[in-house]
């Protein structure tokens, strides 16, 4: 039916009412408007009404003739953006739509028309015409996005876009640059910075590249510093965070280092003044890092009696923490207030057993503590520290004594423990013999040491005595130069080669045993060789075997001139069956976020399948390194280098195996 049947002129502009509107079967886009697309278009249209008219067609029945109702052509979307507004009763079913009626065109046609001839807007102009809004009319995030019908975010994101060097953004307009890659850019509004790392880039970078250049000389939200300090104090104190808005970045990133260091450094101060205040050590020193080469050597508490009164306390928290636990081992999860009290009883046991170890007095009054910041963000306490010059006058101190001159490069006494009390008792057998000359001396003690080797060749039970003594007087006591056995153990500070292993369970688990082993020491070295010679076979042997790991080192190095020792290392873990799984896990931090993404793809590929890799590539690195911990989380999947050691007759097994496949007699 023509227009002028209706008595409506072709081409004619007029007003319907929205109700009388429908969508045409003639309307060329088959897939629907997205929800995200109709608000838009109902928040645009809210404030500057419809800016272009719905074209519109009469429908008809099978008869020919006209229903009263209008498809629309063209503009099916701005009619759904209005329709939307009924609905939330912005205006009425029947608000007047500007319409220009069209029978004389093939609706099909324009409407296909309209969705394929225009050219959209190229995206940087988008950036930079909002980025004019806020600048030049002075509008706000909320109010552009209100009047856009986009969240504030999207906003944010566009004018930080449209912040970019003008130089990047033209390369963009040229092709000389992905979207990708300008969002990495817009990290920071510093236009000299971004043209200086464009500079630097290699051909084609990814955007983790560029923003990392970016970010080099910043700190991220989740550094240690960061998480001590807080960002609140750091921002407070003039500092100033960088946030991507096109990734998740955690928190920003701290661009005032120096600042940073000075704030964690003076809270670090404070809490080494409260320490000290608090147990009347001599000293306490704060650092961001453990000192490992302070050259001092350390003692331990001992165990000691609580007073009745703490005995009385503990025994009455126990009991009620056995009470609750009786009471409530079966439910599935713990009121909180039931939840509350087990915190608040656990913390009151841990006070008062940790009374149960105690410093000698002596050792506090010459001693100090370190007060250091963990990879976690927290403090933490190293105490039982005595400098070289509040050493007990008379003590072996020189350089060639004591564990100290044979640590390999942390200096060595951190590890030393009891006091070297001069050997009141002990009297050289030579001062018996005075008239004898010093060459006689010599000879005669030669033949007593051929003597003791022989004895001592025969009898391994003494010989395992001798070594654990020699090993424990080196390590546990500072300059103490009483073992008879030359066998030095040579030490190698781990924490050197890997940040923060102290704080894994492993490097924790380890400081527990060694300073288990520190408490049980005599005071003098004196006695020493009572103590390990009492001692019952399997802590004798427990003894040994600690003093000797602790001389392990498989550390290897770039340039490394020890293919021997490392192969004996290999040995070694065959021996032990080493079970890396353990002691190790693959995370973001100590592997993941380490190596590259065909790494990662590679290791889930092998720990979880091919499946779970495929559906990581498209992924940024930071964003597949995240997924990629999740995921190998519970497979025990470790790096070839700390994988289970294979012996050669398993390798010989193996190898027999593989050959076999191509047997003859193996195919049958």
């Amino acid at each position: 039916m023509s227009a002028k049947s209706i008595g409506i002129p072709d081409g004619t502009e007029v007003r319907i009412p929205l109700g009388k509107l429908k969508k045409s079967p003639n309307n060329a886009r088959r897939t629907p408007h997205s929800e995200a697309a109709i608000e838009a278009l109902a928040a645009s249209i809210a404030v500057k009404g419809i800016l272009q008219n719905l074209v519109v067609e009469p429908e008809v029945d099978g008869e020919g003739a006209a229903t009263g109702f209008f498809c629309v052509t063209i503009g099916e979307g701005r009619r759904l953006a209005q329709l939307l507004r009924v609905k939330r009763k912005e205006i009425k079913k029947n608000e007047l739509i500007r319409c220009v009626i069209d029978t004389a065109n093939d609706p099909h046609e324009i409407s296909l028309d309209e969705n394929v001839t225009r050219e959209k807007m190229h995206p940087a102009d988008e950036f930079e015409a909002f980025r004019k809004l806020a600048d030049e009319r002075g509008l706000g995030v909320e109010e552009i996005a209100a009047r856009f019908g986009v969240t504030a975010h999207v906003v944010r994101q566009r004018l930080r876009l449209g912040a970019v060097s003008p130089k990047l953004v033209q390369l963009y307009r040229d092709g000389d640059l992905t979207l990708e890659q300008l969002m990495a850019f817009a990290i920071t509004d510093d236009h000299a910075r971004q043209e200086a790392v464009y500079e630097r880039l290699p051909f084609d970078p990814d955007a983790s590249t560029i923003r990392r250049l970016l970010t080099e000389t910043h700190v991220p939200a989740t550094d240690r510093r960061a998480r001590f300090v807080g960002l609140e104090a750091y921002t407070e104190a003039g500092g100033t965070v960088l946030r991507d808005l096109f990734t998740e970045d955690r928190g920003g990133y701290l661009e005032d280092v120096s600042l940073l260091d000075l704030l964690a450094t003076a809270r670090l101060d404070r809490e080494a003044d409260t320490l000290r205040a608090a147990e009347g050590w001599k000293w306490t020193e704060a650092h961001l890092d453990f000192p490992h080469a302070h050259g001092m050597r350390r003692v331990y508490p001992h165990p000691v009696e609580l007073s009745a009164e703490d005995q009385a306390a503990l025994q009455a928290v126990q009991t009620e923490f056995d009470r609750l636990t009786e009471q409530h081992q079966s439910a599935e999860e713990l009121p909180d207030d039931v939840d509350a009290r087990f915190g608040e009883l656990e913390a009151e046991i841990e006070r008062l057993e940790a009374k149960q170890q105690a410093y000698d007095a002596t050792d506090v009054a010459r001693g100090g503590a370190f007060v250091v910041l963990n990879h976690d963000g927290t403090v933490r306490v190293e105490r039982g520290f005595i400098r070289p010059e509040d050493e007990k006058p008379g003590a072996e101190t020189g350089p060639e004594s004591g564990a100290e001159a044979r640590d390999e490069e942390d200096g060595g006494g951190e590890e030393a423990a009891p006091d070297d009390e001069d050997d009141e008792g002990a009297s050289d057998e030579e001062d018996e013999d005075l008239p004898l000359s010093d060459a006689l001396v010599r000879d005669l003690t030669a033949h007593r040491t051929l003597g003791l080797r022989l004895n001592l060749s025969e009898q391994p039970d003494v010989a395992i005595v001798a070594v654990t003594h020699a090993l424990a007087a080196q390590i546990f006591y500072f300059g103490a130069n009483a073992h008879v056995v030359g066998i030095q153990p040579v030490k190698t500070d781990l924490a050197v080669h890997a940040a923060g292993i102290e704080d894994t369970p492993a490097g924790k688990s380890w400081s527990d045993r060694h300073g288990n082993w520190a408490r049980q020491m005599p005071r003098d070295v004196a006695g020493l060789w009572e103590f390990v010679a009492e001692l019952d076979h399997d802590s004798r042997m427990a003894l040994f075997a600690h003093c000797v790991a602790l001389t392990v080192n498989a550390v290897k190095l770039p340039f490394d001139r020890r293919p021997r020792a490392l192969a004996a290392g290999r040995r070694l873990a065959e021996a032990l069956a080493l079970d890396m799984t353990a002691y190790w896990r693959p995370t973001v931090r100590s592997y993941l976020g380490r190596v590259t993404k065909a790494n990662i793809l590679e290791a889930v590929r092998e720990g979880v399948g091919g499946e779970a890799a495929e559906r990581l590539t498209a992924l940024k690195k930071a964003d597949m390194a995240q997924a990629a911990e999740q995921l190998l989380a519970a497979t025990g999947w470790l790096p070839t280098l700390l994988r289970m050691a294979v012996s050669q007759g398993q390798a010989d097994a193996q190898s027999e195996a593989e050959s076999s496949k191509f047997r003859p007699e193996a195919a049958e």
